[in-house]
């Protein structure tokens, strides 16, 4: 059991229209439908991932408390839905875990690192079965049930992977612009 790979990352921006001109023009991302006032998800030229990269807007940088620009989390994929229960086991017993997610194509943790640093674990849906958690009206984010996961995927169903391009295209070819 292990962590596979980085799935993305997300950065705290102080200016969203800034950034995202800068990620899309100069790297080549393509920002995804979808998102929330604030915020966006960005897409690499050549990835099948629901998403390479979150940019969250805080405004211009202060010195007081609370978030600022920078890397918000790193988010750590695992290769089955048994080995995200182990870890939030393990997390809930260093006392690092500080939430769980379902967002459809992933099922996620969230943690903390001694220093603080924010984290999340996360196992992809298949491919072949992200249309069927990504629908029209399903809410982005829900509760996370594991056991209910398990016995949708099974324990040891792997992660991902993130291959099929159209995939993708066809599930934002159905959300309302």
């Amino acid at each position: 059991m292990g962590i596979h790979r980085l799935n993305h990352a997300v950065l705290f921006v102080s200016d969203l229209a800034r950034s995202l001109a800068f990620y899309e023009n100069v790297l080549g991302f393509r920002k995804l439908p979808g998102g929330f006032a604030g915020a966006a998800f960005l897409q690499a030229a050549e990835s099948a991932n629901d998403h390479d990269l979150g940019l969250f807007e805080i405004g211009p940088t202060t010195q007081s408390a609370g978030p600022r620009v920078g890397l918000y989390h790193l988010a750590w994929e695992v290769g089955s839905l048994s080995e995200l229960a182990t870890m939030r086991d393990r997390l809930t017993a260093a006392g690092a875990l500080t939430g769980a997610s379902n967002h459809g194509s992933t099922k996620a943790l969230y943690a903390q690192d001694p220093d603080g640093i924010e984290f999340e674990v996360c196992w992809l849906v298949p491919d072949a079965k992200v249309a069927d958690e990504l629908v029209p009206g399903m809410p982005p984010t829900r509760p996370l049930d594991i056991p209910a996961e398990i016995a949708r995927y099974g324990a040891d169903t792997p992660s991902g992977p993130r291959t099929d391009h159209t995939v993708w295209e066809q599930i934002f070819a159905r959300r309302p612009r």
